[in-house]
């Protein structure tokens, strides 16, 4: 007998401030979490920090194609969207519990997307077939080291097919050993660290999520590294 499945969920209020410059009032996004040993099932501390980012820079995604990587419960993507993004949301096309759990999000709130498996280090007919992309969100995608090389080639392949394309990035400090900096070289790719000052993420509590807390978050803005 298959146990029941067990959601909860999540709300997030963006709002904007005098010196934001974003001109909606209030955003409000509901997460669906699965209580599930995947954890792409869950609003992870990157998740809202990438959000806000997107929120403090909707100029920038209106009218563009977003592509979040590792979507999950999709939260950044959801923000682009309803900033006026068109929007494919991607987890491992080995993981359709997860491909299922963005769809769900995408319902809740009322966004239209296209839901698709990209794995990570693999050219599929997926991949191929992407519309052009002008911009890739990946939200605590460089978790475990073993997948730092696959997650930057499928960047790097994304990129030379588009080469005008950025990846707004979020990760979580976890260790002073794990570094993608010679993996960015090895694969024609470079990035700037955003303060997080700057879209007004240096707080404990960002869209009233109580996350990040406590933990380090860093924004990047990887594109290619022209010679």
């Amino acid at each position: 007998m298959s146990l029941p499945v067990m959601k909860q969920t999540r709300k997030c209020v963006f709002k904007s401030t005098a010196a934001s410059g974003v001109n909606n009032a209030e955003l409000h996004i509901v997460c669906v979490e699965v209580i599930h040993p995947s954890y792409g099932l869950y609003v992870w501390p990157c998740a809202p920090v990438l959000a806000q980012y997107v929120w403090f820079n909707k100029e920038q995604v209106l009218n563009k194609h977003v592509l979040e990587l590792g979507a999950g419960t999709s939260l950044p993507g959801i923000v682009s969207a309803k900033c006026g993004a068109l929007l494919t949301l991607s987890d491992a096309a080995t993981l359709p519990v997860c491909l299922h759990n963005c769809r769900e999000n995408c319902e809740a709130n009322s966004v239209s997307a296209t839901v698709v498996g990209i794995t990570w280090g693999m050219v599929t007919f997926t991949l191929k077939d992407l519309p052009p992309v002008d911009v890739i969100l990946a939200s605590d995608c460089f978790y475990d080291p073993a997948d730092f090389e696959d997650l930057l080639f499928t960047i790097s392949y994304i990129m030379k097919v588009n080469p005008a394309a950025v990846c707004w990035c979020t990760y979580q400090e976890r260790s002073s050993d794990w570094t993608i900096e010679d993996k960015l070289e090895r694969w024609g790719l470079k990035c700037e660290l955003i303060p997080l000052t700057r879209f007004e993420a240096d707080t404990c509590d960002i869209g009233e999520t109580g996350l990040p807390g406590n933990h380090t978050i860093q924004m990047l803005v990887i594109s290619r590294f022209i010679r």
